[in-house]
């Protein structure tokens, strides 16, 4: 029977309960891990400052975007996460890609005096002045999905880009043929995770293949339409391409929908999203990293509820990656049918 995703404006009120041993990953399974403190510096308060519990928070959360699956799958899983703190209440703004709306929401957050604001930035350098500002206003500020690095009493929860791309390259080493030619989209210039991700293919594999030529390469701002334009003048352009190379699941997509023989295609992104499982199981796409939106999102919710009530005053940590292949893509189709992201 044909597969087809759920649209995932829909899949908040499909939502079901958390898999089951989500605490740790075994054998590349679809049990994810719900935390991996790579970086916890939170400090706790004493007692006698804690809130008693009673108190009710408003928590204000800035999506970068939702045509973006990947981004609507979290803002829809921070909404999940959300119902199960009684004392918070969350309300989601859509950044639309787009830095000056973005912007504005935080200020909007900030003047409407939410007691915490957690931002995915769209740009991390132009989001950086508005979380100071956050930060000046008295007000808890968590970046996620990218953090914002170096920003003096905010707090982040997010996952290590570079390692997110290195366990692909990995496989490309390997999988690549000797003088392949491949095509390369990025996502947009200047965001923590696009930058990383790219640095860490350049370094894990085209410096360890000297061989393998980059024929085209452009950004295409993690957006499907964006990557099937792309896609769709290189192969006119240039014929033969081995493989893609895509910073994230949805550009990978996008390029593959151009694709007349998958069989002679090598693809490769991140974010481990019901779509890709499915093109991997499918044997359309070769591999991706898992971004669990769902430990994001539980994590953002314990972070932001520690700092509300006063158990930390910074916390900084990375959930963990996970390598989608053939082999275990099954595992992670079942997650989502159980999720309702993915219908028979």
């Amino acid at each position: 029977m044909k597969k087809t995703l759920l649209c995932l404006v829909l899949c908040l009120s499909l939502l079901g309960a958390m898999l089951a041993g989500c605490g740790s990953t075994q054998n590349g399974t679809a049990q994810t891990p719900a935390t991996s403190n790579i970086s916890n510096n939170s400090e706790s308060k004493s007692n006698d400052e804690k809130d008693s519990g009673s108190k009710q928070y408003r928590v204000a959360y800035i999506a970068r975007t939702q045509s973006d699956s990947f981004a609507a799958w979290l803002a829809n899983e921070m909404k999940a996460a959300a119902e199960k703190y009684s004392d918070i209440t969350l309300d989601v703004f859509d950044g639309r890609a787009d830095d000056e709306k973005v912007n504005a929401a935080i200020e909007n957050a900030i003047t409407n005096g939410y007691d915490a604001i957690i931002v995915q930035p769209n740009n991390g350098e132009a989001q950086r002045p508005y979380v100071e500002k956050i930060v000046e206003a008295g007000i808890i500020a968590i970046t996620t999905n990218a953090r914002i690095d170096n920003i003096e009493g905010s707090s982040s929860v997010d996952a290590d880009p570079y390692n997110q791309a290195a366990v692909n390259a990995a496989l490309a080493l390997e999988q690549v043929p000797e003088n392949g030619r491949v095509v390369v989209l990025n996502g947009p210039s200047g965001n923590f995770h696009a930058d990383e991700r790219r640095k860490a293919w350049q370094a894990e594999f085209f410096d360890k293949r000297p061989d393998v030529t980059i024929i085209a390469e452009d950004i295409a701002n993690w957006n499907k339409d964006e990557a099937m334009a792309f896609m769709e003048d290189w192969t006119t352009a240039y014929g033969q391409i081995d493989a893609i190379i895509s910073m994230n699941d949805n550009m990978a997509a996008g390029a593959l929908e151009i694709v007349q023989d998958y069989s002679k295609m090598l693809s490769y992104g991140v974010d481990g999203t019901a779509e890709a499982c499915l093109l991997i199981q499918e044997g359309k796409m070769t591999s991706t990293c898992l971004q669990s939106a769902i430990d994001l999102a539980e994590l953002n919710m314990q972070t932001v509820h520690k700092l509300l009530t006063g158990e930390a005053t910074k916390i900084d940590v990375d959930i963990e990656e996970v390598l989608i292949t053939k082999e275990n893509a099954g595992d992670f189709v079942e997650m989502y049918k159980k999720r309702g992201l993915i219908k028979e």
